[in-house]
């Protein structure tokens, strides 16, 4: 019987969450747009690219740790911010807040999380971003800026790529709705699956607790998650809107959803000094490039002025290394720690963690590297000619 302690890879934490979880809320974080294609590519296409090790190098100490966005984390790989916690563990955001602290890395709390950034910010010592959204209530963006500086959060990160929800099949055929609901359609996977279900009647509360206060649209009962995503974003927004953001917070600043040499680029015109290279996990587009096959067009484009992190399809330690190969400065993961919350809560968290560097030290000693410094394009062709 698989257990959490018996996970040995990602795959058995995804495994574990699916015997965890009801149907909708794991397919919730396993699925994509339209046919999936981008959300398998994201990971299958790491598989192009192989390491090319090298040896008789001394590599009896490892050490992990980079500097991103002025922080110095202790492993390569960071959270990524994904909605709705609670969805899939009673102890939502706070158990990964707890768990990313513990390893001495970044946690990114989403706009739509279930737990405040201030409660967040109370639970963690650790560094902390905080994603936001331009929603059709601009004086909430501007709210959420001011709430991040008085809790003294180290980055901000603007998600750009949700003008308006994916076509998210799967959340369609699993009826899935925010908050949960029990129905005929959906009683019977609650059944079966008790213990979720049990703390779920023990904890029912379910609310977007950045926004509530602002846009309190569940108060009206339940809704499929596109509704209200369409409901509640603004197909306006511009690079302007952006760069006024930019402005406003003045520190270590993020954009999230860029694929292009030409928005990177633009990017750093506007002062942001990083970006996500991500499709959303796939869930937006499908048919768009996996995030890893964009990277060194857009390193080649921004040169060294703009930290770049690689969102999406991260499942092992030489996927990691391959990032960082290629241009990389950091990595990001969301289905993986999520996997690891349905199974265990923060134990299943520190498990995704724990895996993930226990993998990335043995694979940095077989490469023949000591410190993520060293890892440069030299360690990495693609199958079909050099790079």
């Amino acid at each position: 019987m698989l257990t959490l302690s018996r996970c040995n890879n990602i795959a058995d934490l995804r495994r574990l969450a699916k015997r965890r979880l009801p149907r909708s809320m794991f397919h919730y974080i396993d699925g994509g747009a339209d046919d999936e294609i981008t959300l398998r590519r994201n990971t299958e296409a790491f598989e192009d690219y192989e390491i090319k090790p090298r040896f008789l190098r001394p590599v009896e100490e490892i050490d992990t740790s980079i500097t991103i966005l002025g922080k110095r984390l202790d492993v390569p790989f960071f959270i990524a911010p994904t909605g709705m916690s609670r969805l899939f563990h009673h102890d939502k955001e706070n158990a990964v807040a707890r768990a990313a602290a513990k390893f001495r890395t970044l946690y990114t709390l989403s706009t739509l999380g279930t737990v405040s950034l201030e409660e967040i910010a109370e639970a963690s010592n650790g560094p902390k971003m905080f994603q936001i959204y331009i929603l059709k209530d601009r004086d909430l963006t501007k709210e959420f800026v001011e709430r991040c500086k008085a809790a003294n959060y180290d980055a901000l990160c603007l998600t750009i790529d949700v003008p308006l929800a994916g076509n998210r099949e799967r959340d369609r055929v699993t009826g899935m709705t925010m908050p949960p609901r029990f129905t005929m359609k959906s009683i019977l996977s609650f059944v079966t699956h008790p213990y979720w279900s049990f703390n779920y009647l023990l904890h029912p509360d379910f609310r977007l607790a950045n926004v509530v206060h602002r846009v309190d649209a569940l108060g009206k009962g339940a809704m499929g998650l596109i509704d209200y995503v369409n409901s509640q974003f603004d197909r306006t927004v511009t690079w302007d809107d952006a760069a006024h953001i930019v402005e406003q917070w003045g520190g270590p600043f993020v954009i999230k959803g860029i694929l292009t040499a030409e928005d990177a680029v633009r990017a750093r015109e506007i002062g942001a000094t990083s970006i996500m290279i991500s499709n959303h996990g796939g869930r937006q587009m499908d048919g768009v490039p996996a995030p890893i096959d964009c990277l060194r067009s857009i390193r080649d484009a921004v040169g060294c002025g703009l930290e770049l992190i690689v969102d999406g399809g991260i499942r092992r330690g030489t996927h990691i290394l391959k990032a960082m190969a290629l241009g990389a400065d950091a990595v990001s993961i969301g289905k993986a720690y999520l996997y690891g919350l349905a199974a265990g809560g923060q134990k299943g968290v520190e498990m995704t963690f724990q895996i993930l560097k226990n993998e990335l030290e043995r694979d940095m000693a077989l490469m023949g590297c000591r410190e993520m410094n060293e890892i440069t394009g030299e360690f990495v062709h693609r199958r079909r000619g050099e790079i």
